[in-house]
């Protein structure tokens, strides 16, 4: 089973979760930020999780500290849930269309971490979730779990509509590159060793 349990506690966020990759889709979410909680239940919905998350972070200062650990966490769950990641896919692209939105995301479950993305938004917010905040969590997850992740956002004018379709195009990458190859003997490189 490709599972894994993380605990993070420090003097801004305490955080809890378990993480299943094979997973029937139970999801139980609470960050204190109701967008948040949204787009995390979406990944995991997406991807085909199960995921139990909860985050009690300092969110009367404001919310980057718990959505920058939170980044740091889900991507420390999955990177130690994938293990050694041999016979895995390994990469993925897709594009998700959500109504005026358009994004791009590709990935590869590389064991190096890096990211960019294009989008940009002209509001600061969507309910109380800052914008800003959406490339501090992509980096923090995609460090932590060492993965390469792109977006391009192609169009789209609705900032709640462009973050979604982020989420849910991340987690279909993420879903695909982390499928179990029979045919495969070991990782897909030819370095021997992701």
């Amino acid at each position: 089973m490709r599972i894994a349990e993380i605990e993070r506690n420090t003097k801004e966020t305490k955080i809890k979760c378990k993480l299943n990759l094979d997973g029937e889709g139970k999801i139980n979410i609470e960050t204190k930020i109701g967008f948040f909680n949204h787009m995390i239940n979406t990944f995991a919905k997406h991807a085909g999780f199960d995921l139990d998350f909860y985050c009690d972070g300092d969110t009367s200062v404001d919310m980057h500290h718990t959505v920058e650990d939170s980044g740091i966490v889900l991507g420390q769950a999955l990177y130690k849930a994938l293990g050694t990641r041999e016979n895995i896919l390994r990469y993925q692209s897709f594009t998700m269309a959500m109504d005026d939105a358009l994004v791009m995301c590709a990935v590869d479950i590389s064991n190096r971490s890096y990211y960019e993305s294009n989008a940009k938004f002209e509001r600061d917010l969507v309910g109380e979730f800052e914008t800003q905040c959406v490339d501090e969590f992509f980096k923090s997850f995609s460090d932590n779990a060492k993965i390469n992740l792109h977006f391009v956002v192609l169009r789209g004018e609705n900032a709640h509509h462009i973050i979604e379709a982020m989420f849910k195009s991340l987690a279909k990458c993420i879903k695909d590159s982390i499928k179990i190859d029979p045919n495969l003997k070991g990782s897909l490189t030819t370095k021997g060793v992701l």
